[in-house]
């Protein structure tokens, strides 16, 4: 219905106020060029007046560009014209070939009444009844042989040209389907060179090639944002990404400029200073972002096309430095930066009305683009090139390098096969004179025992003795009288008899022989426990030494223990009193008189231990014995003073005493631990300060194999 509403509107007559104006004459031609010097204009400063406050109150004031431009302001511009259609095509196509526009209105005259054709632009919501594609053209209701009055209002915020023509609808179909198919082809091109880089990044892991994906995706939106294809595409996510895009993106791809050009050419090892310029460039970009969000949009456009512009051109300034320095990379970059850069300089010069308005300064910059990426991705493949010469190169180095460390590694492994053949007789005779060393302190451990058991023997065998040697005298006496009455009785003569025989028995009453008699008994009974003591005391040294039995051997260790605590019965008598609890214990195969000495050391420290007590009192010293399973264990405690933590964690090694200088060697303990484990037994010590000390034996009861050496 509106559409033919709009075809009766204009039919009718011409506005007299417009009379003045000069006819565009649509002579069916497919494309009648631009129409700037055709047109009437006139700038809204405010951007607020409607249509009919224009025809009423503004003056449209002729062109004389065929193009114009209206610069970059937050002015409204308004056009008019008056077309008549004499072709053959009842509708042509009114076509504003400039895709980054804002706000674009077309409305109709007819009489008094003015219809609304069409309401769009970036920063409008998308309609596609009126604007199907990213192209502004717009089908004009026009009868072949009628006239009608057109007038335009276009406005944005950026730079703004008005390349105003006529076409008919066939033409403008072939033209959006070319304009399309070119589009594919860049976003195409850009696809491959993005994906093939894409491709060697994951490849070879260079970061440069990473940075170069990122840097094709923005220069292809980019690219895309000026030729309207985006903007038209958000146009449904968001009216200010629309109205936005080219500015965000043209700062964001300047900014990833700087940092691949910083990795592929490695401007920070050449170039002092540069990412002092690349930061405040960063900042600066940002800075017009930012401007553009609060809402300051013309300033942050004016500022960002000052910044990009000086970056690229102390970007190029930078690679003709490099290519000085006779950088191969640097010769790509700057081929490559320079057609991208000519493109940048015409489409430039086209808003700066220094060059006309055509397709070719209209394109120069998408055609840039794709030599720019086609030329950077040969450097990059080039790059390849020299990292593949290089890395040959340096595996020759390392080769070589390889061998000579080898060749040193020979010289070395020589040198010090011989320090080591050095060290190793050093070692031996080290080895050899700590096992002399060590056999004499094992002897010095074994002479002290043997003083300490001399001592104890001495005393022990003195008193038996001076049983027999207090007897000798009376012996003799009470025998000299025996023997003296005696010899009377025998030197009797028959004539004689009875008065010596009185005399005799006189002198048997003077010298009381019978008392003499009796008192022999006891003196030979005296003796006789004497002998038998000294003989039992022989006895437990010989069980306790052992010296004689050096193979192993079934030995009754509770015997073994008894012999141990005879021969130390005089330190145990003035020391500590003792509390034996043995347990029926089967022969153990071991070797007796080495285990006498284990016992002998634990049992003289337990003795010396209680005598070191300040309060001197008397100890008490525990043995116990006992079977369990298919082994044999031996406790042996006192209640001496105790250890601490730190003395249990080193009682059993070598040369450690708690003992005086001069009083102990250190190897008594570490000798007992030595003897258990060779037998396949183990001791332990339990012990706490003020507590007293238990020393645990644990034994088999017969050796392994291994174990029927001489311990």
């Amino acid at each position: 219905m509106r559409a033919v509403l709009t075809i009766l509107a204009l039919i009718g007559l011409a506005v007299p106020r417009l009379a003045s104006q000069e006819l565009v004459d649509y002579r069916g031609e497919a494309y009648t060029g631009w129409l700037g010097r055709k047109v009437g204009v006139f700038v809204d400063s405010t951007a607020g007046m409607d249509v009919r406050e224009v025809l009423s109150r503004g003056h449209f004031v002729p062109s004389d560009r065929e193009v114009p431009n209206l610069g970059v302001s937050a002015a409204a511009t308004w056009f008019r014209l008056r077309i008549v259609n004499n072709g053959t095509v009842a509708d042509p196509v009114l076509l504003i070939q400039y895709p980054e526009i804002e706000e674009v209105d077309v409305y109709a005259l007819a009489g008094d009444s003015v219809i609304d054709l069409a309401h769009v632009g970036q920063r409008r919501p998308q309609d596609l009844r009126s604007q199907s594609s990213p192209l502004y053209g717009f089908h004009i209701p026009l009868p072949v042989g009628r006239s009608a009055d057109l007038v335009i209002r276009l406005r944005s915020l950026k730079q703004l040209q008005a390349p105003i023509a006529f076409c008919d609808p066939t033409y403008f179909h072939a033209y959006s389907t070319y304009r399309t198919f070119w589009v594919g082809a860049f976003i195409g091109i850009m696809a491959v060179m993005g994906l093939y880089n894409l491709f060697v990044f994951f490849s070879i892991k260079d970061r440069s090639y990473l940075l170069y994906v990122v840097y094709i995706g923005l220069v292809c939106a980019t690219q895309l944002s000026f030729l309207g294809v985006l903007g038209f595409t958000l146009l449904p996510v968001s009216n200010w990404l629309a109205a936005n895009s080219s500015l965000v993106l043209t700062c964001a791809t300047a900014i990833v400029a700087g940092e691949f050009m910083g990795h592929f050419l490695r401007v920070r090892e050449h170039v002092a200073g540069y990412a002092k310029v690349r930061a405040a460039a960063i900042v600066l970009l940002l800075g017009c972002v930012a401007l553009v969000v609060a809402g300051f949009r013309i300033t942050g456009y004016n500022i960002a096309q000052i910044g990009v512009g000086a970056y690229a051109v102390y970007q190029f300034f930078i690679a003709i430095t490099l290519l000085g320095k006779q950088s191969r990379a640097a010769s790509y970059f700057l081929l490559a930066w320079s057609m991208f850069l000519i493109g940048v300089i015409v489409f430039v010069l086209k808003d700066k009305d220094v060059l006309p308005y055509n397709a070719f300064s209209n394109y120069t910059m998408p055609v840039g683009s794709v030599a720019e990426v086609l030329l950077l991705s040969f450097g990059l493949a080039d790059r390849i090139n020299i990292l593949r010469r290089e890395k040959v190169r340096s595996q020759a180095e390392a080769l070589a390098m390889a061998q000579e460390n080898e060749r040193i590694i020979r010289e070395q492994n020589a040198m010090l096969e011989s320090k080591v053949q050095e060290r190793t007789r050093e070692l031996q005779a080290s080895n050899d004179h700590l096992k002399r060393t060590q056999s004499q302190l094992v002897n010095a451990e074994k002479m002290a025992s043997l003083g300490q058991l001399t001592a104890g023997i001495a005393h022990e065998i003195n008193n038996p003795v001076n049983f027999i040697a207090s007897n000798i005298p009376p012996l003799r006496r009470d025998l000299a009288d025996v023997l003296e009455v005696l010899q009377g009785y025998r030197s009797l003569d028959r004539d004689e008899v009875r008065p010596a025989v009185s005399a005799l028995r006189a002198r048997e009453a003077e010298l009381d022989l019978d008392g003499s008699i009796a008192e022999l008994g006891d003196i030979v009974r005296s003796i006789e426990e004497g002998a038998e003591r000294t003989a039992e005391i022989v006895r437990g040294l010989r069980n306790f030494s052992r010296l004689d039995e050096d193979d192993l051997k079934l030995a009754d260790l509770n015997e073994g223990l008894r012999s141990t605590l005879t021969v130390l019965t005089n330190q145990l008598r003035e020391t500590a009193d003792l509390r034996l609890e043995f347990g029926e214990l089967p022969a153990v195969e071991c070797h007796p008189g080495k285990l006498n000495q284990v016992f002998m050391n634990i049992l003289n420290n337990a003795v010396q231990a209680i005598a070191s007590c300040k309060d001197r009192r008397r100890g008490t010293i525990t043995v116990r014995t006992a079977r369990i399973d298919d082994r044999v264990h031996i406790a042996i405690a006192d209640d001496g003073p105790g250890m601490t933590e730190a003395v249990l964690a080193k009682v059993f090694d070598p040369f450690f005493t708690t003992k005086d200088v001069g009083e102990g060697t250190g190897l008594g303990l570490s000798i007992a631990y030595s003897i258990v484990e060779k037998h396949g037994g183990r001791i332990t010590v339990e012990s706490l300060p003020g507590a007293g000390t238990t020393f645990h034996i644990t034994l088999p009861l017969r050796q392994e194999a291994r174990g029927r050496q001489r311990a």
